[in-house]
């Protein structure tokens, strides 16, 4: 039992149950005596240390990635630790890898570090989408405190996710792909995560509405390094296609490898577009073709939702703070494609 199973059960906030714990006079008689019965009918105690600090919060959020190691993550840390930050917040950072078990452990690590909220960083966490129990640990995690997921869609009460608007983000571009002519359009992710499994419909659906077959040859799972995918690449002598789509841009530029030792001409014989619009988009050369998921902005409507969340009073204890926000994605032109 925890001051957000009390808040629950009174009906009010967290920060509401916090004045009461703590004695502080901005609460009404009526609400006081309301929580004051919720905590002498379950036997609530305190933390005793959060107690001293002046309010039931450690004023900590858990933040938790696949990998450190890729940039996209990274970036997604340094965004929400400095809007973290500005309000006041700390963070810890954790690590869990791809595995569900290694995920659900990380979730437990960090809740027992008495965190505030949780941030699941990546589509990894949202599961495969083929079974609805893969998440629920997350749901469990939710029970206990707000948990909020960036760029992964998880049902569940007191969970908030940040989500791009990925089908619509391909769609539009093999669209135009379409439009300059390509119909051999080849489609590489490295990932069944919400977010890729987005993708590959806005790409199917492009190609479907454009009257072209949907061939599975062209439709493939890589691992996230260039030098992999350049070489598998070289691997499929038969393999033909005049552009490629990728789900990041490390895989994009594996396929502009492939075309420089092959001898292809790029944006005239193939035409290239990745995903993130990282720095490697740009210092690769030719300069990279990539959808910019404004990751700040995912980032930061993450930082306002949870501080909305957290720190709401009685008198907006009704207050609506969405469950699910959508970040349109943009197109960045450059010296791959020629549309």
């Amino acid at each position: 039992m925890n001051i957000y199973d009390i808040a629950k059960m009174a009906n009010v906030s967290t920060a509401t149950v916090s004045r009461v714990v703590n004695g502080s006079d901005k609460v009404s008689e009526r609400t006081r005596k309301k929580v004051l019965a919720v905590i002498d009918k379950v036997g609530f105690t305190p933390n005793v240390f959060a107690q001293g600090m002046g309010l039931n919060t450690m004023h900590t959020v858990g933040i938790l990635v696949p990998s450190i190691s890729d940039l996209h993550m990274s970036m997604a840390v340094a965004y929400l630790e400095k809007g973290l930050g500005s309000y006041g917040y700390n963070c810890i950072l954790g690590c869990s890898g791809f595995e569900k078990g290694q995920k659900q452990e990380h979730v437990e690590m960090l809740l027992s570090k008495h965190v505030d909220a949780l941030v699941m960083v990546g589509s990894t966490y949202a599961g495969s989408g083929e079974n609805v129990h893969d998440t629920d640990y997350i749901r469990d995690a939710a029970g206990r405190v707000p948990v909020f997921v960036i760029n992964g869609n998880v049902h569940g009460e007191n969970i908030y996710a940040a989500v791009n608007d990925d089908e619509k983000a391909v769609y539009d571009t093999v669209s135009a792909i379409v439009r300059r002519g390509r119909k051999k359009i080849l489609f590489l992710t490295d990932s069944d995560s919400y977010s890729a499994r987005k993708k590959q419909q806005g790409y199917e659906a492009a190609l479907s509405d454009a009257g072209i077959p949907i061939l599975g040859e062209l439709k493939m799972h890589v691992k996230n390094d260039v030098e992999y995918v350049r070489d598998l690449l070289l691997q499929y002598h038969r393999l033909k296609f005049d552009a490629a789509m990728a789900t990041e841009d490390k895989i994009a530029i594996g396929v502009l490898k492939y075309a420089a030792v092959k001898g292809i001409s790029v944006p005239e014989e193939v035409s290239v577009v990745g995903y993130n619009n990282s720095e490697m988009a740009r210092i690769c050369e030719p300069e990279l073709t990539s959808i910019d998921n404004h990751l700040d902005q995912l980032c930061q409507d993450t930082v306002e939702r949870m501080i909305k969340v957290l720190n709401r009073d009685e008198k907006q204890a009704d207050q609506v703070v969405g469950q699910k926000v959508t970040v349109p994605c943009s197109l960045v032109k450059r010296r791959t494609t020629d549309f």
